[in-house]
């Protein structure tokens, strides 16, 4: 799962989104360090990646990437995710995305004290290049494929993956919808042991 789905898994709490949402940039016990909701935030997140990597939908939906793609197939799926989470959202919230965007950046620019360096750096140019809205057009995100590329120093061959998104559309949809309703029921289930 990437951004958007991370961050709707995580319920209504801003501070356990906010924690789900920079869980990739803080290493083992350092989660610790931080207030209990935003702890949970990454603790959540944890669980829900390796809920996801062992997930046969989700290892299927890889499975159709590996040849090119290799170790950064599961990269490309997470992406591939939100951008189905992103283009169907009104099946999954009540509020609109664009509006749903702006409240979590706006909890971000709020709480600047309890965000990692990393989160810090990323959070002006996430919020410029809105990604959480872009997410749903293909446009949209190969734009955000073919930047993540660049910091592969074009390596990881992202920039292409909207061509087999686009041949397998119905398929990798189908996965998508097949797999988040179970993510949700788990990260529910999660959230209320935590």
């Amino acid at each position: 799962m990437n951004f958007l789905a991370h961050i709707h898994l995580s319920g209504d709490n801003e501070w356990i989104k906010i924690g789900n949402f920079m869980a990739d940039g803080v290493r083992g016990k350092q989660y610790e360090n931080f207030p209990m909701d935003i702890q949970k935030g990454i603790l959540l997140h944890r669980a829900i990646d390796t809920f996801t990597d062992a997930h046969p939908v989700f290892r299927q939906s890889t499975k159709k990437l590996h040849s090119r793609y290799h170790h950064y197939a599961g990269v490309i799926v997470d992406m591939y995710y939100d951008h189905f989470l992103a283009k169907n959202w009104s099946a999954y919230s009540e509020e609109t995305l664009e509006s749903y965007s702006d409240r979590f950046y706006r909890s971000l620019l709020d709480n600047p004290e309890v965000l990692t360096t990393k989160t810090q750096h990323l959070l002006p140019y996430m919020i410029q290049h809105n990604w959480l809205v872009n997410y749903q057009s293909i446009n949209g995100l190969e734009r955000i494929l073919s930047q993540m590329d660049q910091r592969t120093k074009n390596q990881s061959l992202m920039r292409f993956a909207t061509e087999e998104l686009v041949a397998n559309y119905e398929e990798f949809e189908s996965d998508f919808t097949l797999f988040y309703k179970e993510v949700q029921l788990f990260s529910k289930n999660k959230l209320n042991e935590l």
